[in-house]
């Protein structure tokens, strides 16, 4: 079995047990979209995938997706790109220029960034508002108890359309109530998209609304080098 040959069955795998269990939550099919996460991986170990026919793709850094997208692109037709990582202010014109959802608005600065850059190019990216689910301090994010302000700023003050949260919960703690607390942010913030779940525990976020989960070693297998 080869390299692709794996990722490619892996990703069977996923979109299987993403099925059962939206199903399992009484969800419909196709309720729950999989974002698979290329960080680190080279074009050549991502064109299987795309082969086989997957189309929506997370990259954590914006200089190193500017390196393999483009010309990606040129040879996959609609590929939805999401950056997933935190993004730096001065980074925001080739964000904007590349990818087309942005998860990790967590800050008037960025928000402020996004709304002149966005209307300089006239592109609108979809944008995500990422909640610091479990209020670690070494995570990026939005405190949960002033998300819902937050979003409500970037709309009126800044004028970006917010369409829902992405979050990452404590890593030695049990997922399933961080994420039903984003659930919760999200109702009291009138947004419909949810972006929660990982690897080990995307059928975990299922029952609590995701719309998305962000799936990368479970399909591509152990990063190459440190993300």
């Amino acid at each position: 079995m080869t390299t692709s040959d794996t990722a490619v069955e892996r990703l069977q795998d996923i979109r299987a047990r993403i099925l059962a269990a939206t199903r399992e939550a009484g969800r419909p099919a196709g309720s729950v979209e999989l974002v698979a996460v290329s960080k680190t991986f080279e074009a050549d170990e991502i064109r299987p995938v795309l082969e086989a026919g997957q189309r929506l793709f997370g990259e954590n850094r914006v200089q190193e997706a500017m390196g393999k997208w483009p010309a990606l692109r040129e040879s996959y037709p609609g590929i939805e790109l999401h950056l997933i990582g935190p993004l730096q202010s001065n980074k925001t014109a080739e964000a904007v220029a590349l990818f087309d959802v942005i998860e990790t608005v967590d800050r008037e600065k960025i928000a402020a960034a996004l709304a002149k850059e966005m209307a300089r190019q006239n592109r609108r990216p979809r944008l995500y508002v990422q909640v610091d689910i479990g209020e670690e301090a070494q995570k990026a994010g939005i405190a949960p108890t002033e998300a819902v302000d937050f979003v409500r700023r970037c709309r009126e003050e800044h004028g970006l359309a917010i369409e829902g949260l992405m979050c990452i919960p404590p890593v030695d703690e049990a997922p399933g109530p961080f994420f039903a607390l984003l659930q919760k942010i999200a109702g009291e913030a009138g947004v419909e998209k949810l972006s929660m779940g990982m690897s080990g525990d995307f059928e975990r976020a299922i029952p609590f609304g995701a719309t998305s989960v962000r799936v990368g070693s479970a399909i591509f297998g152990s990063r190459p080098r440190p993300a």
